[in-house]
Order: structure tokens, then C-alpha cells, then sequence
């Protein structure tokens, strides 16, 4: 099978996580950048890509990467990338994003249209044609300047992966599915210890939990935009890809995940996205304020998103709200604690210094992923026989 190229997007400051999602699936890693991962593999790396990643924003097929400083420039080196491997002559083709950062070609509209119309101009000299219909699949391109280089591609997920279609209720200020998977990889948490989230909201943490601690596969009930590109990705790599995931998948782990919030309106809500996602049976969602949490066993986690005030009359709430966290960690024996906030007086009116303090942007926001660590659980004794 050919080898091709392909790149996949992620928050910033979590591309180590990434990279180790991607050996785990046996890709070959080329680079890593800034909210990226450059990856090599065939169109069966791109099916597994799509349905296996917890962490990734989407797979791209990557067509070009050349430095470009004017728009001349920008025309010539899109018309030299052979499009009529990747597109159909019926094929549906746009520029759906270009972004720029400390560059010469800066206007993201100007950018897409010298794309489009260099693509054009290539096409039509290879189909032979003046004009083309655009009825069939969608092939979706995107380009990236960072200091004059360009990296173009075409999307081949379609919407963004963190979309895996379980949420159809989202609170108010939601982390997405991505980086609630990345974050719960940076931790040690594994499915047989205890996992909390007291402030659950739509139930992102536990259940993206659940779904790691059962191998189920995030993009196994979704769709992707490469599916329909029947020119280069052969069907029976979808089934192949989704018969893995369903071999893999193990529902019926015994785990301790528990999902709780002040706003019984929300607790329902994460119910039912947990349901949607088909874990609901793996976790246990309660309404109760975090004045609340005390857990009798030992060595469990909490992992939260807890409110940071973006609103002034919020902010006021702030200090004693992150005491009551603190003071609730305090009487959790041997635990430990993650928590990710854009609060900066967090560690202060928790009442800790943070073992390990990690800066991630969530989005435009720059967030602290906070790690109190508790001490490890002593190693079980194997039975003598």
C-alpha cells in the first residue's frame, strides 16, 4: 500500500500525549510541532487514525508544505501539488480554513482564494474541463502559514473529532471531549482505581473515563468526511477499522467513576450523555456541592474542571469555592488530585502549592492543569499457589 503523509492538530502543550497516542497505533511519527503531530502511513492508518484517536482535533492528508511569501508565490506552489490524486473531476473542493501566524501572507480570506483558484487552474489542465460540477464527495482543504512555511491538506474528518457524538447537552462552559481524554492520560489514573469529578457539568471527564477504561474506540459511532472517497480509501478499511474497534471493546469492566455537581439539571444531563456514548452503566452521577465529597477508600483521583470566574460576578465566588475544594481534598486519604483551571489564584485558597503545574491552552485560554499528587497505592502481593 502507498504511504502518505498525514497531520493531526491538537491543543497546545499536548502533543507529547498525542505522539504517544499515535506509536501506540503503531504510526510512524515524522514531527512534532506546536498543536501538531506529522505522521506516515497508508489509507488503513487513516481509517484507524479517525476511529482509535482520544486526543486528536482531526486527520489531515497532508499535500503540501513549501515557504511562500507572496501570493505569486502561493499561486505557483498550489497548481505544482498533483490535486488530481487526491480529487475526482465531480469532486466537491474549498478552502475551509487558513490560518497565520508571524507571516507575510496574513489575510486568511485572501489566502483561501488564491488556494481555490490555483487548485482550479490545476484541475482544469488535467480533466481537460473549464468548469466542474463540485456534485460528489467533499474533500475539504486546509492551509497554515507559521513564519512564511505553508502546510496544506485536505480534511479527512470532516467535523472535528472531538464531536464523538454523544453530547447532545453541554453546560455552560464545556471542556471538550479532546482535551478531557488527554488530560485524563496525563494522570496515572487506571480503570481499577477510583475516579471523581465533582464538578461533572455535561459529564466530559467520566465519561471519557469510561470509554478508555472499557477500549471503547471514540470515532467508532461517527462518521468522516473520507469515507465517501471511494477514489482513495477503499470501504472494507472502514469496516476492518471499526470490526477492530468493536473486538476491542470491553463494556462489562468492573470501575469506580463517579460524576457529581451542584445542578441536578446538569447531573440529568450528563446522565443522558452518558447514555448516548453507551457507558452509563460505568458511571455513577450525583447531585451534591463539593462541601460533600468524602470517599472511604484510598488512592482514588479527582480529576475536574472546576468554575474560574469568567464573569466578574463570578469571580467574587471564587476564593471560597477553591477553600471547599481544598478542604474537601483534605480529608480524601492518600488521594490525588488534577485539576485544570484559567483561575490564578487557584493554589492559593486550595491551600497547596501543586506538585507539577502544567500551562495549556483551551482554545485561546490559558488554562494551569494543577497535579497534587497522593502517594502510590503499595503493590498488590501476588497469591502464592
Amino acid at each position: 500500500m502507498e504511504t502518505y503523509t498525514f497531520l493531526a492538530p491538537c491543543h497546545f502543550g499536548l502533543e507529547s500525549v498525542l505522539k504517544r497516542e499515535l506509536q501506540d497505533l503503531g504510526c510512524e511519527i515524522s514531527l512534532v510541532e506546536d498543536g501538531r503531530v506529522t505522521f506516515k502511513g497508508d489509507m488503513q492508518t487513516l481509517c484507524r487514525a479517525n476511529i482509535f484517536l482520544r486526543t486528536a482535533e482531526r486527520v489531515l492528508l497532508q499535500t503540501g508544505r513549501f515557504q511562500a511569501e507572496s501570493f505569486d508565490e502561493l499561486f505557483e506552489r498550489i497548481k505544482e501539488i498533483p490535486w488530481e490524486e487526491y480529487i475526482p473531476e465531480n469532486g466537491k473542493f474549498w478552502v475551509t480554513k487558513a490560518t497565520s501566524v508571524k507571516s507575510r501572507l496574513f489575510s486568511p480570506s485572501d489566502i483561501q482564494s488564491i488556494v481555490k483558484k490555483a487548485m482550479v487552474e490545476r484541475l482544469k489542465q488535467h480533466y481537460g474541463v473549464s468548469w466542474f460540477p463540485e456534485d460528489g464527495a467533499a474533500y475539504p482543504v486546509r492551509i497554515t502559514f507559521l513564519k512564511d512555511e505553508a502546510v496544506v491538506g485536505i480534511d479527512t474528518s470532516g467535523v472535528s473529532l472531538h464531536k464523538r457524538g454523544y453530547r447532545r447537552l453541554a453546560s455552560k462552559a464545556p471542556i471538550t471531549e479532546t482535551l478531557a481524554a488527554a488530560l485524563l492520560m496525563l494522570t496515572p489514573w487506571k480503570s481499577d482505581r477510583i475516579l471523581v469529578d465533582p464538578f461533572c457539568g455535561c459529564g466530559t471527564f467520566p465519561i471519557e473515563a469510561a470509554m478508555m477504561a472499557a477500549n471503547m474506540a471514540p470515532g467508532v459511532n461517527r462518521s468522516f468526511a473520507a469515507e465517501e472517497w471511494k477514489n482513495l480509501v477503499e470501504r472494507k478499511l472502514w469496516y476492518e477499522a471499526v470490526t477492530e474497534a468493536n473486538d476491542l471493546l470491553d463494556d462489562g469492566i468492573e470501575t469506580d467513576i463517579q460524576g457529581y455537581d451542584i445542578d441536578p439539571a446538569m447531573v440529568k444531563a450528563a446522565r443522558e450523555n452518558a447514555r448516548e456514548a453507551g457507558v452509563d452503566h460505568l458511571i455513577h452521577f450525583q447531585a451534591r456541592p463539593v462541601s460533600e465529597l468524602r470517599h472511604p477508600k484510598k488512592y482514588g483521583f479527582v480529576v475536574t474542571n472546576p468554575p474560574y470566574g469568567e464573569r466578574l460576578e463570578e469571580k467574587e465566588a471564587l476564593p471560597a469555592l477553591y477553600r471547599e475544594i481544598g478542604e474537601a481534598f483534605e480529608r480524601l486519604d492518600s488521594w490525588s488530585m488534577y485539576l485544570i483551571t484559567g483561575y490564578e489564584d487557584a493554589e492559593r485558597y486550595i491551600g497547596r502549592r501543586a506538585d507539577r503545574n502544567r500551562k495549556i491552552y483551551n482554545g485561546m485560554l490559558k488554562t494551569y492543569f494543577y497535579q497534587f499528587l497522593g502517594p502510590r497505592p503499595p503493590r498488590r502481593q501476588k497469591q502464592e499457589i
